[in-house]
């Protein structure tokens, strides 16, 4: 998300235009996937994306599992069911994935098109767009739609602006380019009604507002105020908890925030940063990745007290590598 920890990606647009064209010429059946625990960004990539290519007659399948808050997006005729294997012939385009790992509703097998934002991703697949300087999937999927020659309309073009506004933090994080607003107002000029979406984008169930209370109670201050963590409470289950790290980065002095969430297959870690402070280098130190200023991990088979010991450790070696310690 950061474009000056990870510049353009050399041959961009010829890359796109690749993809366009192989799209464009495919006449066997397309699956489109994102990533496990799928944010705006990839449920509105990939549901753009798959909009566009219905329009140009693909049989065209998406498989996606969206948060509660993001479902308001698709009509329900619209979701597939994952598989086991692909059907033959199948292409597989999966975007938003910052390694095959990750990739939720199919196997990466076959002929693969990869599409993605993150620094991290090895450019797995036949073919690949993969461009860190771009602030969302999204913004690649704006321009691979441009290319396709697809005429835009509000059910396109709302799913991609989506992308754009969550993973720019409604425009406020440091990867909200010119660019990315230049591209903000062209998707609003194609009929998105901006002021009901990004109002759609906050609702939250009453659940949420109920474990609200209990999440801010466990909030900790460490290393002198430079990180700020608070975790779930055993026995509470909301949806959309990922949040809650939005919430706690904002502490003054702080400059990086870590959300804790216990899951059966271990604790799940939300980490924002700023001020030169890598939470994709906390994140790969624990087994995940992501971007410089928003990363996450999961800490497999441990507890909340275990998760809290490693993610000390690991922030301590980021802020000492940032000149903070």
């Amino acid at each position: 998300m950061d474009a000056s920890r990870n510049g353009p990606e050399p041959r961009y647009w010829e890359k796109v235009g690749t993809v366009a064209n192989t799209l464009r010429e495919l006449e066997g059946p397309i699956l489109i996937v994102s990533h496990v625990d799928p944010d705006g960004d990839a449920i509105g990539s990939s549901l753009g994306l798959y909009r566009a290519l219905k329009v140009l007659g693909k049989k065209v399948s998406w498989i996606a599992d969206p948060p509660r808050y993001l479902r308001f997006l698709a009509r329900e005729e619209e979701y597939s069911n994952p598989v086991e294997r692909l059907p033959p012939g199948a292409t597989l385009v999966v975007l938003d994935a910052a390694e095959p790992g990750r990739v939720a509703g199919a196997p990466v097998e076959g002929f693969v098109i990869n599409i993605d934002h993150h620094g991290t991703n090895p450019r797995f697949g036949y073919l690949s767009v993969v461009d860190p300087s771009k602030a969302a999937t999204a913004q690649i999927v704006k321009d691979l739609i441009d290319a396709l020659g697809v005429e835009w309309n509000p059910e396109i073009a709302t799913p991609v602006l989506t992308g754009l506004i969550t993973d720019t933090g409604n425009f406020r994080f440091a990867n909200t380019t010119p660019e990315v607003l230049r591209t903000a107002a062209e998707l609003v000029g194609y009929g998105v009604k901006l002021a009901e979406l990004t109002d759609r984008l906050q609702w939250r169930p009453a659940s949420y507002f109920k474990a609200l209370g209990a999440v801010l109670s466990t909030v900790g201050f460490h290393f002198g105020g430079l990180l700020v963590t608070a975790h779930l409470p055993p026995g509470l289950n909301v949806e959309d908890s990922d949040d809650f790290v939005g919430l706690i980065r904002y502490a003054e002095g702080s400059q990086i925030a870590v959300f804790f969430r216990e899951r059966e297959e271990g604790v799940k870690l939300s980490i924002r940063s700023r001020g030169g402070v890598s939470a994709q280098a906390v994140a790969v130190r624990l087994g995940g990745g992501g971007h410089v200023p928003a990363a996450g991990a999961t800490l497999h088979g441990v507890g909340l007290e275990e998760a809290y010991r490693r993610v000390m450790e690991a922030v301590r070696e980021e802020l000492e590598h940032a000149g903070y310690l």
